[in-house]
């Protein structure tokens, strides 16, 4: 899970980060010392968790939640953390996840991180709510673009899913289609990945179906036809390891 910490007490960011380092699965990919700064961070690397303090030097965590509930509708889960527990109640009200407090103690972070981890599983367990339904074949998925639109689309013909940063949805490139389907706002990275094994992020912005890699020239990646023209898919330095590992696997 890609995760952010915003806290204007650098020392508080280190203790936290280093409690994060036992959970495999949590990467931290940012930090910030203002909800400004923060909320910046939040668009350019599209968190699935984000660890927050109560008390910003301009502005307050509530009010970050608010804005975060914006720029990310339906996307991240966000833990206020603080040594008052006043604001617990406005937290909740602007859908904070849960609530810790400082000192962290390590028993409840562990329990926080297991709640989240249940919350995903139960996520993927239920495909209607993001608006794709794998069909029992396993290899069709029908996409809900909107509450009532839909296409249905083989596995094999999805050459990439690419984010759509301007309009803030997941859009997919299937061969024999001019122009990409843009599908619900509900559905992200996590969702994505979780549809086949053949689908593995690149970047912020790119999942790619690995199955037409052909190579990754000048960092950017080269695809078999029917996705031969397109030219413009980077692979960024969190993802490159993963990549090369499940290329040399095939």
């Amino acid at each position: 899970m890609k995760t952010i910490i915003i806290d204007d007490n650098g020392p508080a960011i280190d203790v936290l980060a280093e409690k994060l380092k036992k959970y495999d699965d949590i990467q931290i990919v940012g930090t910030a010392t203002n909800g400004t700064i923060g909320l910046n961070l939040a668009k350019e690397v599209c968190p699935d968790l984000v660890f927050l303090d109560v008390e910003l030097p301009d502005m307050s965590g509530v009010e970050f939640l608010e804005q975060l509930n914006i720029i990310l509708p339906e996307h991240c889960n966000a833990v206020m953390y603080t040594g008052h527990p006043q604001y617990m109640l406005p937290a909740f009200r602007n859908n904070a996840f849960d609530y810790l407090l400082k000192p962290i103690d390590d028993s409840e972070l562990e329990k926080i991180i297991h709640r989240i981890h249940s919350a995903k599983n139960k996520q993927a367990e239920q495909p209607y709510s993001d608006g794709i339904i794998k069909q029992k074949n396993d290899n069709k998925l029908l996409f809900y673009t909107n509450s009532v639109d839909f296409r249905l689309v083989h596995i094999r013909d999805i050459g990439l899913f690419q984010y759509n940063h301007e309009i803030r949805v997941w859009e997919v490139v299937i061969a024999g289609r001019k122009t990409p389907i843009r599908l619900k706002r509900s559905v992200n990275n996590e969702t994505l990945l979780g549809i086949d094994e053949r689908f593995i992020q690149v970047s912020q912005r790119y999942v790619i179906n690995i199955n037409y890699l052909l190579e990754v020239n000048d960092n950017k990646c080269q695809f078999y036809p029917p996705f031969d023209k397109i030219d413009y898919v980077k692979v960024g330095r969190l993802f490159r390891k993963k990549l090369i590992e499940r290329f040399c696997s095939l």
